[in-house]
């Protein structure tokens, strides 16, 4: 999988709603009702990030989920990142 150029980059952004560009990867900060929720939607982007092989940076405290994706072995943003943000998205409902 290669690293995409900024330009690639942000043409995919545009396509992917509060998706942004920053520290070499994408990434998104949510806000949700309350703990079971965020655990709830955790727990589903889990799943997906298994299946998938390529696993979130993410960090939670009660409501809120900030989640970055970066792919290591690639030294950056790939299609991978991208393919896993649109199913978080999807998970969300967004």
């Amino acid at each position: 999988m290669h690293q995409l150029t900024k330009e690639e980059i942000n043409e995919q952004l545009i396509n992917l709603e509060g998706w942004v560009y920053e520290d070499n990867g994408i990434v998104k900060k949510y806000v949700f009702e309350d703990f079971k929720e965020t655990l709830s939607i955790m727990m589903g982007i889990g799943i997906i990030a298994e299946e998938m092989n390529h696993h979130p940076e993410w960090f939670n405290v009660y409501n809120k989920l900030n989640i970055r994706l970066t792919t290591h072995d690639a030294g950056g943003v790939t299609q991978l990142d991208f393919d896993l943000a649109s199913r978080i998205n999807e998970i969300v409902g967004q």
